[in-house]
């Protein structure tokens, strides 16, 4: 490492190294120097701080004459001689300039495992409801903004609408601050020490076995993709992103199974068919184009994508009011009215059992859940008989 009287003059006669880097030091000011690479030339400023060493990349050596970055570098050395970390200070200043826009850009960006209904719902609370704080540095969001904006959208837009967006700007903001160094604590632990956070109500509401009747009669009126679509629902227990992006693929007809490698939770889910859907699928199967789709749409995407007009006409020609995941419950409620096994349940509904020490030991395959789906479609196709 020369130590030389660095010059205009100087600094364009070195040649560049064939490999490594060589750094020439100043010998009007210590500390300051320039580093030669294989194909570049930049000013350098090394000191110690708190007895450590630091080493701050000042400017390509192209771009000012050594007088000017001499003094450049005789400030930065003034400040390390008083404490101050000019990389710490670097990295600040790049953590300021992350947006809350940008944040949610690089949540993104680097979680590609994320489903389409995942980034749809985040994206949602970025672009519509934080879209007030889309240009402000994430690291300034504080908690009393938080906690207010958190009050106001619980009024406006819905305490569950709420409680969600705030959800997905704690990860978000904990996804950045995992990356950044010394960045503030998450805002949003302010709704917990607050306890501020909406109280949920889980939905209770399951299609009645009075109501079952007529809301079936209603359905197999329908077009066959609505109907089918309903019918799917009701007879899987599926949750409703799962049915829109349910492909020809996914299902084997031979072996009479559907599989899905991805799913809500990020497991995979393997169901056997039921005689009755399995005559369903082979029935749309057979009047199928060449979409990949089992319930194709007129979308970008494709497939289905909002099923509400066919949903709002079924509860009122029917007078059921239902929700897709009401069919979900219905269907696990109907299981468990036939005593099938508790982890039979879980396995059909795809939740995990990971927390549950004996249910990580039980390994239910396809097979074994032939018998339970039977029965569940049994008592479905005699309770849609009934009439009170």
């Amino acid at each position: 490492m020369p130590n030389i009287r660095l010059t205009r003059k100087f600094i364009d006669s070195i040649e560049n190294p064939k490999s490594g880097q060589v750094i020439y030091r100043d010998t009007m000011l210590p500390g300051f120097g320039v580093r030669v690479g294989i194909k570049s030339k930049t000013y350098i400023v090394e000191s110690q701080v708190n007895r450590k060493t630091k080493r701050v990349t000042l400017a390509r050596a192209d771009l000012y004459p050594p007088e000017v970055a001499r003094r450049k570098a005789l400030g930065i050395l003034g400040d390390m001689a008083e404490g101050v970390d000019p990389t710490e200070e670097k990295r600040k200043k790049a953590a300021e300039k992350i947006s809350v826009e940008k944040a949610f850009e690089k949540f993104f960006e680097i979680r590609t495992h994320l489903s389409e209904a995942t980034v749809a719902n985040y994206s949602r609370t970025g672009s519509i409801y934080l879209k007030a704080w889309a240009k402000k540095p994430m690291c300034e969001i504080t908690k009393q903004m938080v906690l207010k904006r958190h009050q106001q959208m619980s009024r406006k837009n819905g305490k569950v609408t709420a409680n969600d967006s705030f959800r997905h700007f704690r990860s978000v903001y904990n996804f950045i601050a995992a990356t950044e160094d010394n960045f503030p604590p998450n805002p949003v632990v302010i709704l917990n020490q607050a306890r501020a956070w909406n109280k949920e109500r889980r939905r209770q509401t399951i299609i009645e076995a009075k109501d079952l009747p007529s809301w079936w009669e209603v359905v197999m009126e329908q077009q066959d993709y609505a109907r089918d679509f309903l019918l799917m629902a009701l007879f899987t227990g599926m949750r409703r992103g799962e049915l829109q992006r349910l492909r020809w693929e996914n299902i084997d007809l031979e072996e009479r199974k559907l599989h899905l490698p991805v799913t809500k939770n990020g497991d995979p889910l393997m169901l056997p068919l039921s005689d009755y859907l399995l005559n369903l699928l082979k029935d749309r199967k057979n009047k199928a184009d060449a979409s990949p789709w089992v319930f194709p749409g007129n979308g970008p995407r494709g497939h289905l994508m909002e099923p509400k007009k066919f949903l709002k006409r079924v509860a009122m020609d029917s007078g059921v009011s239902f929700t897709l995941h009401d069919l979900r419950r219905t269907y696990i409620t109907i299981a468990e009215s036939l005593d099938i096994p508790h982890y039979a349940l879980k396995r059909l509904l795809n939740h995990r059992t990971s927390s549950d020490v004996t249910g990580g030991y039980i390994i239910i395959n396809v097979d074994r859940l032939r018998g339970p789906v039977e029965l569940i479609t049994a008592c479905i196709l005699e309770l849609k008989e009934r009439r009170s």
